[in-house]
């Protein structure tokens, strides 16, 4: 692809290193962006430099927030010892969205992936662990996406957790086989809450 302008050329390539952008995709952003009022292409930087800035992670659960504590874990009228681990804020929203689930969330970061170099050390297990052991949980739920990753997380935790007292479900196969959670429409994925399953039963029909 020639350019006719480098600064274009630049923007071009920091625009397709976002996942699922190729090149020709950044090219029509770009120029849509040139063709935008420059105050419209201002509050966009403006918008992305405060994120990078000012984002928190939540102390409690490491989903994304504004404050320390995120408005989920501060909710008294939320179920404080249920927790349902997904990867990210988008599991997070998905299964808000439902309805139907009423405790809390511990989000891991990603999901175990050797193909990617992504290992246990990389991911918010241990904090999971701890949280777990200390008897602030009497139930864990696994949302994680229904591949190989995510089975192999949900295994590395459960085996974590093996002498623990506390109950391990997962969420009912109503999530096809290498369905991402964020991509399930919400009565199937509220359905996948509400009739969550023993995780050692997982363990055998897998």
């Amino acid at each position: 692809m020639e350019f006719s302008s480098k600064l274009l050329e630049n923007a071009v390539y920091e625009m397709s290193q976002l996942p699922g952008i190729g090149k020709r995709t950044a090219l029509r952003l770009v120029l849509h962006l040139l063709r935008q009022p420059e105050t419209q292409t201002q509050h966009l930087v403006n918008a992305l430099g405060t994120l990078r800035k000012d984002v928190k992670f939540c102390k409690k659960c490491h989903s994304i927030s504004d404050v320390e504590i995120c408005d989920i874990c501060s909710n008294p009228n939320r179920i404080q010892d249920i927790v349902c681990v997904v990867e990210d804020i988008r599991d997070v929203m998905a299964i808000e969205s439902t309805g139907q689930y009423r405790g809390l969330y511990h989000v891991l970061g990603g999901k175990i992936s050797p193909m990617d170099g992504i290992g246990p050390q990389d991911l918010k297990i241990t904090s999971l662990v701890e949280k777990v052991k200390s008897g602030q949980v009497s139930e864990l739920i696994f949302a994680l996406s229904a591949t190989m990753e995510g089975d192999t997380t949900n295994f590395y935790i459960y085996k974590q957790l093996e002498d623990v007292e506390v109950k391990i479900a997962t969420i009912a196969r109503g999530i096809g086989v290498n369905d991402e959670l964020e991509y399930a429409d919400e009565v199937t994925l509220g359905r996948s809450i509400i009739n969550r399953i023993p995780f050692e039963n997982a363990l055998k029909s897998s």
